[in-house]
């Protein structure tokens, strides 16, 4: 023994030249290095050297790191060891490339064993087979009669011998835990006279295949075990010259459930478990195709929650998370087994429907779903009323692919919002002309400021009594090279859904102070100036600092702007909106409420926020000279505004008629294309001119 080899542990705790050692010795096409507990080498053998390039004398005493393992392996190899003498964590057999001594590659099949001599010290063993050799090590039979065994004990996998008909003649494997039955009960017996008849279907027509086929075949099986349900990859291989069959069984059931997992993950959705989009577009690829060979037809139905956003900002997104796991429950429960329903994403919903054999038929079930919605949601306690908006697409009629179907559904169910949403609307030809416009408006709106396509119109208003123009609302016009003119009635809320509703509201406060300014200069006279803020304005942080510095750029006064906004905006009810108004209010903004009376509680928000104009909607003005109710309804409003200390304005004034009964009724201020059409800033400036020299 050379104990100097061996550091200073000494080196009779370890046994050198048992009969395990002959055995390796005389074995050298295999390579067999042992190492003690801090990786020293204490046994080399011949197949070590040949594989290797070190002698064992150069081996002897050397750590395993230094001298085959390449540096990107020796912390993993470090670990692996230590792990295995300190915890029992075997390190498993695998194809790894270790070093020779030249610096080459080596290829190899690893297995390690760990023995524990009488000494009650470790002794680790690792068996490497050069790859490039393995068919004429198998040949050998020494190979064949002293390592197989030990090979095969160090990798999980089941090995089993069979005769051509099945029967089990050998069987080797260490982890006997996921055999079906003891091998003192397989062993003389048919692989398929064991086995569930599912698995045994599968093990006689691979076993047939392979016979006739030769080669190797592959199949998947699973087996109801003690422990669990067990994932299996079966290999069967025909040894012609023997006329028998290997078959190699592998425990899968973790990659099983990892790719179970990750199939979930890209199919289905997380929250709610549904198919998600890509499935779910897939899914309807199919139904269309079974669509086409049974000529059915295929609706698809894109669904939208109400108001769901305000759910998300006033309850927070777990409430939000439970309402749309509620609403897939909803849609699962309502509709029939062979239909599908999807989440796309957000508060968006797809449902296929199969086999529609007319329109009624789907128009039944989209009812049915809107019904489901009709009943409040009880979350948490709390009681919430979410209706849905459906928008239905017919296979062929309306598309003939997923992707049109779709787009086509969505457009539709846009329309089923513009009708007042907790409605369906099924697809035309005429939305899909007005989704294309659409489209092309939200694309050109990029870039539009930039491009200088907006320019501010103004329309004066005028007091009543006196006949004199005290101020103006701003009016945001839009020409586009592309386009030509576009409405506000388009665009404004394309820019409200996108969010180009805040860029372009700073560029039209900025601008119509700008011109408030010009304007009282030239008169040396106060004016008002009416600005319109959208919901969308008030969730900009910036918003308060903004007005702030427009108001100090342009160098007015905060008494003379006045700020519109609907009850849409009030609606929201979010706290930093009401924050918003009280420091608008404070800065001594004049706070307006716009399209008086078109809404649902308008005398509420009157009461909680300090408004100081209320402006009559055009719809209430139209008919005052010719009907009574909605002359007494225009009186009544402006009573109770002034009974508030509000200043009344109505709009759209187009009549003499109009104008004088505002005057007998008491309306402070009246705009309309009576006295003027909203006009550039130029144009405006001329009008006034022109309307003073009048006066």
């Amino acid at each position: 023994m050379k104990s100097t080899k061996l550091g200073t542990v000494p080196s009779h705790q370890y046994v050198l030249n048992d009969s395990l050692h002959q055995l390796f010795d005389a074995v050298n096409i295999v390579s067999v290095q042992g190492y003690d507990e801090e990786r020293r080498v204490i046994y080399w053998n011949v197949g070590s050297e040949l594989l290797y390039g070190y002698s064992k004398e150069e081996a002897l005493g050397q750590k395993l790191e230094d001298l085959i393992i390449p540096i990107s392996m020796r912390e993993l190899v470090i670990t692996a060891h230590h792990n295995w003498i300190t915890q029992g964590t075997k390190i498993p057999a695998s194809e790894i490339t270790l070093c020779h001594k030249n610096g080459s590659d080596v290829s190899v099949f690893s297995s390690h064993v760990l023995f524990i001599n009488q000494y009650n010290k470790k002794q680790m063993y690792c068996l490497d087979v050069n790859l490039a050799d393995v068919k004429h090590a198998q040949s050998q039979a020494e190979f064949k009669d002293h390592m197989l065994k030990t090979i095969i004990e160090a990798l999980p996998d089941l090995f089993f011998l069979m005769e051509m008909d099945g029967t089990i003649i050998d069987y080797h494997g260490a982890d006997q835990k996921n055999l079906f039955v003891a091998p003192s009960q397989f062993i003389g017996k048919r692989m398929t006279d064991l086995l569930p008849d599912e698995a045994v279907s599968k093990f006689q027509a691979h076993i047939d295949k392979v016979l006739h086929q030769h080669g190797m075949t592959t199949f998947e099986y699973e087996l109801n075990m003690p422990h669990g349900l067990v994932y299996f990859e079966a290999r069967l291989s025909y040894l012609a010259s023997y006329n028998q069959i290997v078959a190699i069984i592998r425990d899968i059931s973790e990659q099983y459930k990892s790719a179970d997992i990750i199939r979930k993950q890209a199919y289905f959705d997380s929250l709610t478990s549904l198919p998600n989009r890509f499935l779910a577009l897939d899914r309807l690829s199919q139904m269309l195709l079974e669509s086409e060979r049974n000529e059915e037809q295929t609706a698809v139905l894109f669904l939208d929650l109400d108001d769901f956003k305000k759910v998300n900002d006033s309850l927070g997104h777990e409430v939000g998370d439970k309402v749309l796991i509620e609403s897939a429950n909803r849609l699962k429960h309502t509709l029939r087994e062979v239909d599908i329903v999807g989440r796309l994403g957000g508060d968006e919903f797809i449902v296929l429907l199969r086999g529609i054999k007319e329109q009624h038929d789907a128009l039944v079930i989209t009812d049915n779903l809107l019904k489901a919605f009709r009943s409040p949601f009880i979350i948490d306690g709390r009681e919430l009323m979410l209706t849905v908006s459906i928008g239905v697409a017919i296979y062929p009629e309306n598309g003939l692919c997923a992707s049109d179907l779709l787009r086509n559904a969505d457009t539709a169910m846009y329309r089923a919002k513009d009708l007042g949403r907790n409605t369906s609307s099924f697809f035309s030809k005429e939305m899909n002309a007005m989704m294309i416009r659409r489209f092309k408006i939200e694309e050109q709106m990029h870039g539009a400021l930039e491009r200088k396509e907006f320019e501010l119109y103004y329309q004066p208003q005028f007091d009543v009594k006196k006949r004199q123009i005290t101020g103006a609302e701003a009016l945001l016009r839009w020409h586009n090279s592309t386009l030509g003119n576009v409405t506000p009635d388009e665009f404004i809320p394309i820019a409200e859904h996108t969010g180009l509703i805040v860029p372009i509201g700073r560029f039209v406060l900025k601008q119509a102070l700008y011109f408030l300014h010009q304007w009282q200069n030239i008169y040396q006279q106060k004016y008002t100036m009416a600005v319109n803020l959208s919901p969308r304005q008030f969730r900009d942080a910036e918003l308060l600092s903004v007005i702030k510095n427009a108001i100090i750029d342009a160098n007015v006064s905060a008494e003379d702007l006045e700020l519109e906004i609907t009850e849409g905006v009030l609606m929201i009810g979010q706290s930093q909106i009401h924050d918003a108004l009280v420091k608008i209010n404070a800065l001594g903004i004049k706070l307006s409420m716009d399209d008086f009376g078109t809404g649902y509680s308008s005398l509420s928000y009157l009461r909680q926020y300090d408004f100081d104009v209320l402006k009559i909607d055009r719809s209430f003005i139209n008919g005052i000279p010719l009907n009574k109710a909605d002359c007494e309804l225009v009186n009544a409003i402006i009573s109770m505004a002034h009974s508030l200390g509000l200043t009344v304005v109505a709009e759209g004034v187009e009549t003499l008629e109009q104008l004088t009964l505002l005057d007998k009724l008491g309306c402070d201020l009246v705009q309309g294309y009576y006295f003027s059409k909203p006009i550039p800033a130029k144009l405006f400036l001329d009008f006034a001119a022109n309307y003073n020299l009048k006066k």
